[in-house]
């Protein structure tokens, strides 16, 4: 029994090799199918930063193109389109596992962190407990603007966040943009998004205009949903910025009330999909 097992065990080299086995045997001798299916049942870092470590075999199983577009197909992460087919399945899927949110602080939690004040007119921004219920019971905070014009904004680094120049140019994955606003008297409101190449080129843009909102509106809140598709290749920042005033000059802070603004890259067509 014991020769038996020794003979599927990795072989201990004499030599003084990195690793000190035998590269010629495999690390348990497990068929490539079945490998493939124990891999497609792990956790996918699991499979990354543990599996393909163990040897050469498991390394290739562990990088083949067929494991992450068939991990991809399991958990519903299809493609936008069938003409853009990204060249790192494996890239591609933990994209797509890892959406989130892009802009920092988009409720006011952290007073203005992470946020450039482009204008701060009247009283100047503040932040506050918003005075209607949010869709969302988590948000308890909110940015309300005075009686002359404020708009703050964040300009968003896709390299840094992650998304790879040929991700971003071969999948050119939806990016999907929310903001939620609301008045409290006659307000203005006001949103503009810019997708820049690396030299701040603009390639394409969303501007609605100004938005009235007079005070029957009743202070509820309300959502400005984007969806930038198609874009083209060279796509390597998101320019973000918003604001408004309120238009009775009232001193304070009887503006347009923001919150919850989001900017999320969304690789496939998955649930969480608009």
């Amino acid at each position: 029994m014991g020769e038996a097992l020794s003979t599927k065990l990795p072989v201990r080299r004499n030599s003084t090799s990195k690793s000190g086995w035998d590269s010629t045997e495999h690390a348990f001798n497990i068929p490539l199918d079945i490998l493939e299916e124990i891999f497609l049942n792990l956790p996918a870092h699991k499979v990354v930063c543990v599996c393909r470590l163990v040897c050469h075999h498991w390394k290739d199983v562990a990088d083949n193109e067929s494991l992450w577009r068939q991990r991809c197909r399991r958990e519903g992460y299809n493609l936008h389109e069938s003409s853009k087919v990204p060249s790192d399945w494996r890239f591609f899927y933990f994209m797509c596992k890892k959406r989130r949110n892009l802009i920092k602080n988009p409720r006011g939690e952290d007073e203005f962190k992470d946020w450039t004040i482009v204008r701060n007119g009247g009283d100047g921004w503040r932040v506050e407990k918003p005075i209607a219920l949010h869709p969302n019971a988590e948000v308890q905070t909110n940015f309300v603007t005075s009686f002359r014009m404020c708009t703050k904004s964040q300009l968003i680094d896709l390299v840094n966040e992650g998304y790879s120049q040929a991700f971003m140019d071969e999948v050119q994955p939806h990016i999907k943009v929310s903001d939620w606003y609301a008045p409290r008297c006659n307000c203005e409101y006001n949103m503009s998004v810019k997708l820049l190449h690396s030299n701040k080129r603009i390639i394409e843009e969303f501007t609605p205009g100004t938005i009235h909102l007079p005070e029957q509106e009743n202070r509820r809140w309300k959502q400005m949903i984007h969806v930038f598709k198609d874009y083209g290749p060279g796509v390597r920042y998101v320019y973000f910025e918003h604001g408004g005033k309120d238009s009775v000059f009232w001193a304070g802070w009887y503006g347009i009330r923001l919150t919850e603004t989001s900017i999320e890259l969304c690789p496939a067509l998955d649930k969480q999909n608009y």
